[in-house]
C-alpha cells in the first residue's frame, strides 16, 4: 500500500498554488491524493457493472481518492472521478458510495465535466487537481494569477465555483445514475439514503452546508423523484453483492488507520476481534511508530488470511518505512505474487529494491522491469518515472536516467526542465532505439502544451 507515502505530494500540491502547508492546514482546505491499490480496486470492482452499463470503458475510468474531511465528488478532465476520503468515511454502505460514483458518472456520460482539457489532457493526477482549484480561483478573481496569489479561505470558494453544476444538470446525473444501476442489476437504494441524508442541508446558510451539498445543489425535486424511482424499481428489494460490507468495513478501517490513527483506540477497542478492526489498529501502530506491535499485529493478520496480498503489501510498506529495507523485500515479492496486476505495489517493491543496501545490479534491474510494467497502466504516475530515473541513475545509464526524469518533470509541468533533460537523454541514447523515439514525441508535446499556455 503507498498510502502513507501521500506526504510526498503535499509539497506539490502546495508549490502550485504559492501557499504555505500551514496556512492550509489551519483553514482545513488541504486536498491531497492517496494512491492504495486495495481500495482503488474495492471502489473500482463496486462500480465497474455501472461503468459498463453507461457505455463506458472500466479500464478508461479513473478513481482518485483525495484525502479531505469533507463529503465531497467531482469530475474533472475526462473519466476521473475524484472521490473525498471524507466521503467514504461517512458512508453507511458501499451501496451509498456506488450510488454516488453512478451519479459522477452520469455527470461524465452527460458531458458535464469540469475539462479544463488543455492542462489537464498530459497532467499528473496531482497536478490536475490543482488545475481544477487553481482555475477555479482564477475564475473567481478574473485573472490566471489569481491562481498562484488566492488565499486559503478563497480556494475552497473558487472550488466551490468551479465545480458546481446546474440543478439541471445535477437532476440529469441523477436520471442517468439511476439508468446506469438499473442496467447494470444493482439496487438503487443507496444513491437514495445518500441524497435524502444531505438534502435538509440547502436549508442552511452556505458556510454551514456540507461541502456536497455546495458543489452539487440538492433540490426537493431531485431526492423526489430518486425516491420515486427507488419505489418503481424491481430491484429496491435486492441485497447487495455479500462481499460488499465486509469490503467496505475493511475501507473505512484502512482510512481511519492511516488518516486518524489516534481515533483508532476509540472507534475499534481491542475488545472488537473483527478482520477490519485489528487492520485498523495494525495500520494505527504502524503510523504511531509502534514498530514491534505494527509488525506482530500485521503478522497475526497473514496467519488469519495468508492468500492476502494487501496484508504482504502493508508488511513490506512497514519494514521499509521503519528502514528494514532488505527484509521488506521478502514481503513484497509475496504481495506482487498473490496480486500480480497491481502497479502500485510493483511501484512499492521496485522503490525497496532500488534502495536495498548494496545497490546490487540484479536488485536494480529487477526494479526496472517492475517499473516497466507499472508504467503501463501509470503512465501518469510521475513517481514511476521518478523511481526508474534513480535506478537507471544507479546503473551509470545517464541517457536513460534523463530520459524518465523528463517525463518525470513533463507530468509535473516543468516544460523547460522535460526540456532540457530530453536534449541532454537525445545526445547520449543511440539512433532508432524505442526510448529515443519516445522522447522525440515527448518534445512535440512539450512544444504543443507550451503553444496552449502561450496562447491563453
Amino acid at each position: 500500500m503507498t498510502i502513507s507515502r501521500f506526504h510526498l505530494l503535499v509539497g506539490l500540491f502546495f508549490i502550485l498554488f504559492g501557499i504555505s502547508a500551514d496556512a492550509q492546514a489551519q483553514n482545513g482546505g488541504g486536498r491531497v491524493l492517496i494512491r492504495d491499490a486495495e481500495i482503488e480496486t474495492t471502489l473500482k470492482s463496486w462500480v465497474e457493472p455501472v461503468i459498463r452499463a453507461a457505455g463506458l470503458d472500466p479500464d478508461g475510468v479513473r478513481i482518485i481518492l483525495v484525502q479531505s474531511s469533507e463529503t465531497n465528488a467531482f469530475v474533472a478532465g475526462g473519466p476521473n472521478i475524484f472521490l473525498y476520503t471524507g466521503l467514504l468515511d461517512k458512508s453507511e454502505s458501499a451501496g451509498e458510495v456506488v450510488g454516488v460514483m453512478a451519479h459522477e458518472l452520469g455527470h461524465i456520460a452527460g458531458g458535464h465535466l469540469v475539462r479544463a482539457q488543455d492542462q489537464m489532457e498530459n497532467a499528473s493526477y496531482e497536478v490536475m487537481l490543482g488545475t481544477v482549484l487553481g482555475l477555479g480561483a482564477a475564475i473567481v478573481g478574473g485573472s490566471p494569477d489569481a491562481a498562484t496569489a488566492v488565499t486559503a479561505g478563497a480556494m475552497t470558494y473558487a472550488q466551490r465555483k468551479f465545480l458546481t453544476f446546474s440543478r439541471t444538470q445535477e437532476a440529469s446525473a441523477d436520471q442517468a445514475a439511476v439508468r446506469f444501476m438499473k442496467g447494470a442489476q444493482i439496487n438503487p437504494s443507496g444513491l437514495v439514503s445518500f441524497m435524502e441524508k444531505l438534502s435538509s442541508q440547502e436549508l442552511l446558510p452556505a458556510s454551514q452546508q456540507n461541502e456536497y451539498v455546495r458543489t452539487h445543489p440538492i433540490s426537493r425535486d431531485r431526492v423526489d423523484y430518486l425516491e420515486s424511482s427507488l419505489g418503481a424499481s424491481a430491484l429496491r428489494d435486492k441485497p447487495f453483492p455479500a462481499a460488499w460490507a465486509d469490503q467496505h468495513a475493511r475501507l473505512k478501517a484502512k482510512l481511519t488507520g492511516f488518516i486518524t490513527p489516534q481515533q483508532v483506540m476509540w472507534t475499534y477497542p481491542d475488545q472488537d476481534t473483527s478482520i477490519p478492526a485489528r487492520y485498523a489498529r495494525a495500520i494505527a501502530a504502524y503510523r504511531q511508530n509502534q514498530v514491534e506491535d505494527a509488525v506482530k499485529r500485521i503478522d497475526e493478520l497473514i496467519k488469519l488470511e495468508p492468500k492476502n496480498g494487501y496484508f504482504y503489501e502493508l508488511k513490506g510498506q512497514m519494514l521499509y518505512d521503519f528502514g528494514r529495507v532488505a527484509a521488506s523485500l521478502q514481503a513484497y515479492d509475496r504481495a506482487v505474487a498473490l496480486v500480480p496486476n497491481q502497479p502500485l505495489i510493483k511501484l512499492a517493491y521496485a522503490q525497496a529494491l532500488i534502495e536495498s543496501p548494496g545497490g546490487k545490479p540484479d536488485n536494480l534491474n529487477r526494479a526496472i522491469g517492475l517499473l516497466e510494467q507499472a508504467k503501463l497502466t501509470e503512465s501518469r504516475n510521475p513517481r514511476v518515472f521518478r523511481q526508474l530515473g534513480i535506478a537507471y541513475g544507479r546503473l551509470k545509464k545517464d541517457g536513460e536516467a534523463q530520459a524518465m526524469l523528463a517525463e518525470e518533470a513533463f507530468l509535473q509541468g516543468r516544460y523547460d526542465e522535460s526540456r532540457r533533460l530530453a536534449e541532454g537523454a537525445l545526445k547520449q541514447l543511440p539512433e532508432g532505439s524505442k526510448l529515443r523515439r519516445s522522447l522525440q514525441d515527448l518534445k512535440t508535446q512539450i512544444e504543443t502544451a507550451e503553444k496552449k499556455r502561450d496562447d491563453e
